[in-house]
């Protein structure tokens, strides 16, 4: 579903690909007259990661799950922590399916959907991943009616793109906060597991406890008034399942 401008470019020409993403592209009323949406696709996209970005407001939920932990890059990106191995999502199945239960992330439940965004930032498009089994010719999920117009299913993509984009612009500056405040510390987690292994998961970071209870009375108004100090106590709380993650790396590992 698109009203795009000449200059107008889906993701994969903006730089590096998203997460998950192998070819996003622009819905056209045109060229997919016919298709629509898969269904039942399962998670199994989501299988080889072990981190999957968050939004600020999926805090208090995903922190009952997951540990919650800060990239290493230049807006402090949030993710769920799903795994500690190279290509082990520890919360997707063998069948693709996922934890029964156990909150799934938004940026997870937005695939295979996502938004192209114009080069001046006023216009956003709706973009599917043509990657195989995404799409199909005919049935009941059609992106277009028989007028061009986008159906029931387009525009519930859409607008769910949208609150995810207008999330994640201010889950960033949640993040440059964080880095301005300097109260992230880089972390390591490291285990062994019962057949000897040593597993060691870094390149992540966490809000250091001790600085930041020494943060000045005006940042912790500024921060709850944003709605930013919830965040920060639901990360601090979200630690306590690094002992899940241990317990379910090791239920994944057989015995020597």
């Amino acid at each position: 579903m698109t009203k795009k401008s000449a200059t107008e470019k889906a993701p994969e020409a903006q730089g590096q690909l998203p997460l998950f993403y192998s070819k996003p592209t622009l819905l056209d009323a045109v060229q997919h007259a016919d298709m629509g949406a898969a269904k039942d696709i399962g998670f199994a996209f989501a299988a080889k990661v072990n981190a999957v970005p968050l939004n600020l407001v999926e805090f208090p939920q995903a922190a009952h799950f997951y540990p919650i932990a800060f990239a290493r890059d230049a807006v402090a990106t949030p993710v769920a922590v799903v795994g500690v191995r190279d290509n082990e999502n520890l919360f997707v199945n063998a069948n693709g399916q996922w934890q029964e239960n156990a909150y799934i992330p938004a940026y997870v439940r937005r695939y295979p959907f996502i938004l192209s965004e114009s080069p001046d930032g006023q216009q956003l498009s709706l973009c599917i991943d043509d990657a195989p089994g995404m799409m199909v010719a005919g049935g009941p999920d059609r992106f277009f009616e028989e007028n061009k117009e986008p159906t029931q299913l387009a525009r519930n993509a859409m607008e769910f793109c949208r609150s995810y984009h207008i999330a994640a612009q201010h889950t960033q500056g949640f993040g440059q906060a964080l880095i301005a405040a300097d109260v992230l510390v880089d972390r390591t987690a490291e285990m062994t597991l019962k057949n000897g292994q040593r597993v060691s998961f870094s390149g992540f970071r966490i809000i250091d406890e001790e600085r930041f209870n020494k943060l000045p009375e005006k940042t912790l108004v500024e921060w709850r008034t944003k709605g930013w100090l919830a965040g920060a106590y639901a990360h601090l709380f979200s630690g306590m399942h690094w002992g899940d993650i241990t317990r379910m790396v090791a239920e994944r590992t057989p015995a020597k």
